[in-house]
C-alpha cells in the first residue's frame, strides 16, 4: 500500500536533517556561519571552475537581489544556508566552465535548435508526464535532469551510458528523498527522467525555480519584472553546447517560467512550438503551495503556510495574465500553441499527444505512441506514494479559489475536480 504524503510530512525533519541544524546551531553561536555574500560566492565559482569570465555580468543584479531576499526573508537553518551557498556557488561555476568551454569550440554556436517542443502550463498540471511522454520520439531529445545541472563537458553518444556525473547526481536525489520522503511522492526525480529547463535559466540567477528554496517574495517582485532575455542567452548556449555532443532534430522543453514571458522565449526559439497544458486551478495551487513548503521546510527554521501560499498564488495569476495577454495579441491568427487538458492527457495520454501533434500537422509515429503505452504501463502515478494537499491549511477554500481563477477557467474550458 503506497503511503500519502501532505506539506505537514516534510516538516517532521528526519533524525539526520536535525542533528545537521543543532550542530549548524552551535556552530553559529560561535561565530561560524556559511557566507552568502555575493563577493564570496563568485571567488569560489571562479576558483571552482578556474575561469573568472563570466561572459558578461548580467548574473550579479539578480544574484545580489536573491542573496538579499535569502538573508531578509527566507529564516535558513544552518543546513539551508550550506545547501544554497553549494547551490549558487555550482551555478555560477557551471556558467563559467559553459562560457570556457564554448570558447574553446565555437562550433556550438552554430547548433541550430529548430522546433523544440516547449510546454509553458502551470506546476502540477501533468506538464512533468507530458514532457516525459514527448520525448519518447526517437526524433526528440529531452534535458534530462543530471544534464541540466552538468552542462560540460557535454556528453557524447559513447559516453552519455556510462558518465560519473550520472552516479552523482543519482546520490544527491538519494540524499535529498531520505533528508524529505515525502518530495519523492509530490515530484518525480531521476538522473534518467526529462528535466525542468529552469537549471538553464538558473546560470543567470533569473529563474523562477530559484523560489522554491526559500521565501524570498522581494525576489520574486523584481524578476516578474525583470528582462529574461540574459536567461534566455544562457539557456540556448547551453543546449547548443549539449546538442554538440549528442545531436538531435528537435528538444523538448519545459518550465512554467515560459508562460511568464512568451515573448522573450520566442525572440531565441522563434519556430517553437507551444503547448499550453490546463489543470483545475484549485488543486493546482494548493498543490504548488503544499510543494512548496515541503522543499523550504528542508532548508529554513520556520515555515509559515499561509505567507507561502500566497506569494504563490500571486505567482501563478501573474503566469497565468501574462499568458492570457499574449493570447489576446494572437486571437485572429493561426493557432499560436496547442491546449491540452490535464482531464484528457491522464484519461488517454496517446489520444492527447495525438492532439498536440495535430496543432502542428504532424502525427506521432507508430513507435513513439508504442513507447508511450509501455510507459504508462511501467510508470504508475503513486509509485512513490501520494500526494495529498488540502486548501485549508492555506487559508483557502476550494470554492474561494474557484473565484479568484473564473477567468481563466471560463476562456479555457478547464474542467472543475471533485
Amino acid at each position: 500500500m503506497s503511503r500519502t504524503y501532505t506539506y505537514r510530512d516534510g516538516k517532521i525533519t528526519s533524525p539526520l536533517l536535525r542533528s545537521l541544524n543543532a550542530a549548524g546551531s552551535a556552530a553559529q553561536s560561535m561565530g561560524l556561519k556559511p557566507s552568502l555574500d555575493p563577493d564570496h560566492l563568485v571567488k569560489a565559482a571562479v576558483q571552482e571552475a578556474g575561469s573568472s569570465n563570466f561572459g558578461g555580468d548580467s548574473y550579479r543584479e539578480p544574484l545580489e537581489r536573491y542573496v538579499q531576499a535569502l538573508e531578509s526573508e527566507a529564516h535558513l537553518s544552518t543546513f539551508g544556508r550550506v545547501v544554497l551557498r553549494k547551490m549558487l556557488v555550482s551555478q555560477l561555476s557551471t556558467r563559467l566552465r559553459l562560457h570556457a568551454w564554448t570558447l574553446v569550440h565555437p562550433e556550438a554556436e552554430r547548433e541550430q535548435i529548430k522546433r523544440p517542443w516547449v510546454i509553458l502550463g502551470l506546476p502540477r498540471t501533468g506538464t512533468s508526464l507530458l514532457s516525459m511522454l514527448l520525448a519518447l520520439d526517437p526524433m526528440v531529445r529531452p534535458l534530462l535532469q543530471w544534464e541540466g545541472r552538468a552542462v560540460v563537458p557535454p556528453p557524447t553518444l559513447a559516453t552519455a551510458r556510462e558518465d560519473v556525473r550520472i552516479a552523482q547526481f543519482t546520490e544527491q536525489t538519494r540524499q535529498l528523498h531520505k533528508l524529505n520522503p515525502a518530495f519523492q511522492a509530490m515530484h518525480p526525480m531521476g538522473a534518467m527522467l526529462a528535466e525542468e529547463c529552469s537549471p538553464l535559466m538558473m546560470l543567470d540567477i533569473r529563474c523562477l525555480g530559484m523560489e522554491t528554496q526559500g521565501f524570498v517574495p522581494s525576489y520574486g517582485k523584481w524578476l516578474q519584472n525583470c528582462d529574461m532575455a540574459p536567461a534566455y542567452a544562457q539557456h540556448k548556449k547551453g543546449l547548443q553546447a549539449l546538442q554538440t555532443g549528442i545531436p538531435t532534430e528537435s528538444w523538448v522543453l519545459k518550465t512554467p517560467n515560459h508562460l511568464w514571458c512568451i515573448d522573450t522565449l520566442l525572440s531565441f526559439y522563434p519556430d517553437a512550438r507551444l503547448i499550453w497544458a490546463h489543470r483545475d486551478p484549485g488543486p493546482v495551487t494548493t498543490s504548488v503551495a503544499s510543494l512548496n513548503c515541503t522543499l523550504q521546510g528542508i532548508f529554513t527554521q520556520k515555515t509559515d503556510p499561509v505567507s507561502v501560499g500566497e506569494d504563490w498564488l500571486g505567482k501563478l495569476r501573474h503566469g497565468v495574465a501574462q499568458g492570457m495577454a499574449y493570447d489576446d495579441r494572437a486571437r485572429g491568427e493561426d493557432p499560436w500553441c496547442a491546449h491540452v487538458q490535464y482531464t484528457e492527457l491522464m484519461r488517454d495520454p496517446v489520444a492527447a499527444v495525438t492532439k498536440i501533434y495535430a496543432q502542428f500537422d504532424e502525427e506521432p509515429s507508430d513507435l513513439h505512441t508504442r513507447r508511450i503505452q509501455a510507459w504508462m504501463r511501467e510508470k504508475p502515478q503513486d509509485e512513490f506514494g501520494r500526494h495529498r494537499y488540502v486548501p485549508e491549511d492555506f487559508g483557502w477554500s476550494y470554492e474561494g479559489l474557484a473565484d479568484i481563477w473564473d477567468d481563466y477557467v471560463s476562456r479555457f474550458g478547464i474542467e472543475r475536480e471533485k
